[in-house]
């Protein structure tokens, strides 16, 4: 049964999509079956991976019930992706009734037997499609990058995984803070670094040890429909996404160890 990881944050240019379009590509390498899900009205994961989101049906349609999961299903390079368009962007006056924190859930459950990981990026926002993702989530993985206010959007997002937590989904995990765009040298990312340690304990979690570096690749790799594995894969970002995923699949293994 798939474990399912939320790539999170409130705070836009933190490498979400980019992140998620890593995780579900060096997952894929290895042989593990993958679920991509773009919960993010700009579909910004779709088309990282190459996919044409105004032809094919999107998460919107799924949540409005014109389609089946399987329906909505398609495939991209050989990744399995739920997308999504602008359309989802109504998802928060539209979808008001009881229980909507759960359509995601209700509709993984059905394909979980299948994959190995299903990945979900979301939106820079903190609203019903972000609840859903953490309601459907078994962990979350926390991008930002080394700034003092995107330190901020992390500090608060701890409430919202404490009322998902008290409310919807006891079991949900944060399992690591990553560090983006990530330069060494700087001073401010190394003060930075440190002030995520501290909140990453609030979150009782930690920092990962991976973190992903800066290179133009990364900014590159979207416009030709590929994750930064496919488009660059000798760079040092994606040897750093391929270090994180070592990471990420020892600190879930530890987890179900214990």
């Amino acid at each position: 049964m798939a474990t399912i990881i939320t790539v999170t944050n409130q705070k836009g240019g933190v490498g979400k999509t980019t992140t998620a379009a890593a995780l579900l590509c060096a997952l894929y390498e290895r042989g593990q079956r993958v679920l991509g899900v773009d919960l993010d009205p700009q579909g910004s994961l779709s088309f990282s991976l190459g996919l044409d989101t105004e032809n094919c049906a999107t998460v919107y349609d799924l949540f409005k019930g014109r389609v089946t999961v399987d329906e909505a299903i398609t495939t991209s390079n050989g990744i399995d992706l739920l997308p999504a368009n602008i359309l989802l962007s109504a998802a928060e006056l539209e979808f008001n009734r009881t229980g909507r924190e759960f359509m995601l859930r209700n509709e993984l459950v059905q394909v979980k037997d299948r994959y190995d990981y299903i990945i979900i990026d979301t939106p820079p926002a903190l609203n019903v499609l972000t609840v859903n993702a953490y309601v459907a989530s078994d962990d979350l993985v926390i991008p930002m990058v080394p700034e003092i206010l995107s330190l901020l959007g992390v500090a608060q997002i701890k409430e919202t995984i404490d009322t998902v937590q008290k409310c919807y989904n006891p079991s949900l995990r944060v399992l690591g803070i990553l560090l983006n765009k990530y330069n060494s040298r700087l001073t401010l990312n190394r003060e930075v670094s440190e002030m995520a340690e501290q909140i990453a304990k609030q979150l009782h979690a930690g920092v990962f040890k991976a973190v992903v570096r800066s290179s133009i690749s990364v900014a590159e790799a979207p416009a030709h429909g590929a994750s930064i594995l496919s488009y660059a894969p000798t760079s040092k970002p994606a040897a750093d996404f391929q270090q994180l995923t070592t990471e990420i699949t020892s600190l879930l293994c530890q987890q179900h160890e214990e």
